[in-house]
């Protein structure tokens, strides 16, 4: 039994750091959409590219935390 409430209060604590990661990820692509409209160097914006797709792809299968480090590559790819 004490398993299992350390267990439910492990999930519960986890809840606040998905949303986080969640809204991360929602405005990091906004971002980089953003920042792709503004024509960056070609080998940036390829880069960058990649990155929104994984992100897109992480955000739609619900792994905020790999979009999170999508949405960071992404950025460093542009400079940001």
């Amino acid at each position: 039994m004490r398993l299992i409430c350390l267990a439910l209060a492990g999930c519960l604590a986890a809840a606040p750091a998905l949303a986080d990661d969640k809204a991360a990820c929602t405005e990091g692509i906004a971002a980089i959409k953003t920042a792709l409209a503004q024509n960056p160097a070609e080998a940036a914006a390829a880069k960058a590219k990649k990155a929104l797709r994984v992100a897109e792809r992480e955000q739609g299968e619900g792994e905020f935390d790999e979009c999170v480090e999508a949405v960071s590559d992404a950025k460093r790819a542009l400079g940001k």
